[in-house]
């Protein structure tokens, strides 16, 4: 099945000589749902401008839904919705207004019936008539939501969409997504909010200095890089680790009260019936013992900061 959104090649260099991009290529397919991870600064939002038209590429080339976004920029343009991360709209238009002009902009007939049901899916429905500056923060950003969603694009990208918003936006934009993602609509995601991606996300991609270091499914990421942690809680503390115990990778930790041990979560040796065993010999016992799965946090910090050092 050909990707809905091909980016091959990519780069991006600004006048001031800082590489933005550095040859980056993905495809996407159509109703994923796709999470791309990375600190600030790190490429993800003129990654997302060049896609959407916004940004212009120094070399390299992206096709959406099989047509150049440069040679065919209406078409592109068409298909796509995006949520920036920055807030702006008209000050002084009504709600209704904005989004449906927003509408208009792409050649979409008036459909008010669909406008009301974006607006209500939104929590919008009461603050129609509203002007944009006499609206909260939240209520401002369900508003750049609704503009992005006017035309009925097939293409959503969310720009850090839920950074400094309410939790209770935070709750329907993702009610919001997961009900877009079953009518087919591709969305293309930036976040902070790691827990998010690991939840919502069928693909990872993470970016670091213009890089994209890494692109997997996201459960195969999570089984190939996650590590396991096990805590011994002690049953007498210890003052240091016996050298026995050395063949180990050990922390001690809680004021001598805990055993910290990570292992390879797909290793087919992890040491641990060994571990616990020449703790029996040597006379250490323990009251209680837990492990604990590497979160997709874990493995995204981890692989920043090896690039970080490479």
């Amino acid at each position: 099945m050909q990707p809905v959104v091909s980016i091959s090649h990519l780069a991006k260099r600004y006048a001031s000589g800082q590489e933005a991009l550095k040859d980056v290529s993905l495809d996407i397919a159509r109703g994923e749902i796709f999470a791309l991870l990375g600190p600030n600064g790190a490429g993800k939002t003129t990654l997302i401008g060049i896609v959407c038209g916004i940004v212009t590429p120094t070399s390299g080339a992206v096709h959406v839904d099989g047509h150049d976004i440069i040679a065919d920029y209406r078409t592109t343009r068409s298909k796509i919705g995006l949520v920036p991360q920055e807030l702006s709209t008209d000050a002084f238009e009504a709600v209704w207004d904005t989004v449906s002009f927003s509408r208009g902009l792409f050649g979409k007939a008036p459909n008010p019936a669909f406008i009301e049901s974006l607006l209500r899916d939104l929590s919008l429905w009461d603050k129609r008539r509203s002007r944009i500056k006499e609206l909260s923060g939240g209520m401002k950003r369900r508003v750049m939501i609704a503009k992005a969603l006017a035309h009925e694009p097939e293409i959503l990208f969310l720009d850090e969409p839920t950074a400094g918003v309410d939790v209770e936006l935070r709750r329907d934009m993702w009610n919001m997504v997961r009900g877009l993602r079953e009518r087919g609509v591709t969305i293309i995601l930036t976040t902070h909010y790691i827990e998010e991606a690991e939840e919502m996300a069928d693909r990872v991609g993470v970016i670091s200095k213009g890089d994209l270091i890494l692109v997997e499914e996201k459960t195969e990421l999570m089984k190939k890089l996650g590590k396991k942690e096990l805590t011994l809680n002690l049953a007498e503390p210890l003052d240091a680790l016996p050298p026995e115990l050395s063949e180990w990778a050990l922390e001690l930790n809680d004021g001598g009260n805990e055993i910290r041990y990570v292992f390879d979560a797909k290793a087919d040796r992890t040491g641990i019936p060994s571990l616990l065993a020449r703790m029996r010999d040597i006379g250490i016992g323990y009251s209680d013992l837990n492990t604990r799965q590497s979160s997709l946090e874990d493995i995204f910090v981890s692989l920043v900061s090896e690039r970080g050092q490479a």
